[in-house]
């Protein structure tokens, strides 16, 4: 697959014990990009944030992370990323959504051999 220069980078904000039909939400958002053939994810964990609630998230020395903040980070063409909105807004019941225009400057993977 090869990306236009002019992609749209799509985030979306949840929570790690967030669930989606018994998975992490944010597994089965990357296993739904996938299974759509988008570009690529990646999902980052916060060490601290809060949102709409404005109730902290965070990391503690002595004890396990309370609800830690993730962010999916997708890449893809502009109508792409259009297309997987729909199925965000079933997915994600709370969390913020957002899109971005990106500069693509390389989109390749390992070179075989």
């Amino acid at each position: 697959m090869k990306l236009p220069e002019e992609s749209d980078l799509l985030r979306i904000f949840v929570g790690e014990s967030d669930r989606f039909e018994g998975r992490p939400l944010y597994q089965a958002v990357v296993e739904e990009a996938r299974g759509r053939g988008m570009a690529g994810a990646t999902v980052l964990r916060g060490l601290m944030g809060f949102g709409a609630t404005s109730r902290l998230h965070t990391v503690k020395v002595l004890r396990i992370s309370e609800d830690l903040p993730m962010v999916v980070e997708i890449v893809d063409r502009p109508e792409r990323i259009e297309a997987f909105l729909p199925e965000l807004e079933r997915m994600v019941p709370e969390g913020l959504i957002t899109i971005e225009k990106v500069r693509v400057i390389a989109y390749r993977g390992k070179r075989e051999g």
